[in-house]
């Protein structure tokens, strides 16, 4: 077995996903990327060398996830991370009433589904391998109550959950299992579920606004917390759900009075 550590990360062309797989390289480890979008995928992995490899993969598909863990295991000897971070957004609609859920199917199967088998399929490799660490990717959304995009929400409250449930289920084989919750990083992800780029300007705008600690949050920092929970500093860590969302989830920005004149 490689002595070089492993790591999978699922929709990692882009966004958060490219973050991770470049800050795991810089810990020294070899990546396998698996995604739809192959021009995307294929830039890692040829910008960053011989250690990131790509791996056309559909995470609705369990048969896609299957293959993409073995990949790993089969090119670099051992996988002891697995980012379960592929996701999708579904169409933003105004209104509950408006809602018509033409797209649950979709944004449960990759969101839920996706995540579901990720941990499943790389546990499996992990029992038997003296264990691991598997991070799933989840939302604010999924922990703060709000409108619109709502199975979007429920799917990344259901991250939420089923990381803590597996994190018990699987403590016995040495494998931890963790969760990040990210808010208010700009990524395209918020692009595709609105009609329009003034639409798209205007939920940043608000999610901006709203943050109490005024610093536009980054996909490298989502991807420093990931290489937190999946690396040696947190070998006591383990179903435990970590936002990165300056400060968003902890409550609302406090209002101060206006400085007497």
């Amino acid at each position: 077995m490689s002595e070089a550590r492993v790591a999978v990360v699922t929709g990692g062309a882009a966004g958060l996903g490219r973050a991770c797989v470049e800050r795991l390289g810089e810990d020294g480890y070899r990546v396998v990327v698996g995604d739809l979008d192959r021009d995307g995928a294929e830039s890692p992995a040829k910008e960053l060398g011989p250690d990131v490899r790509f791996r056309p993969t559909d995470v609705a598909v369990a048969e896609q996830v299957r293959d993409l863990v073995g990949f790993a295991v089969s090119e670099f000897g051992a996988l002891h991370l697995m980012v379960n971070n592929a996701g999708v957004s579904g169409v933003m609609h105004g209104r509950l009433l408006d809602e018509d859920f033409a797209d649950f199917q979709h944004v449960l199967a990759v969101n839920l589904l996706g995540v579901m088998t990720g941990t499943r399929e790389a546990a499996r490799h992990m029992a038997a391998n003296g264990g691991g660490s598997i991070v799933n990717v989840s939302s604010i959304g999924g922990i703060q109550a709000g409108a619109s995009v709502l199975t979007y929400r429920a799917s990344k409250a259901a991250v939420v959950h089923f990381s803590k449930c597996a994190a018990l289920d699987l403590a016995e084989h040495g494998i931890r299992v963790n969760c990040v919750a990210p808010g208010g990083i700009p990524t395209g992800l918020l692009a595709s579920a609105t009609a329009s780029d003034e639409m798209t300007d205007r939920v940043r705008a608000h999610m901006a606004a709203t943050q109490p600690l005024q610093r536009l949050g980054t996909p490298r920092d989502v991807a420093e917390a990931v290489a937190y929970l999946g690396g040696s500093r947190s070998l006591h860590v383990t179903g435990t759900v970590l936002t990165i969302d300056g400060g968003t989830s902890a409550g609302p920005k406090p209002m101060r009075p206006a400085p007497a004149s």
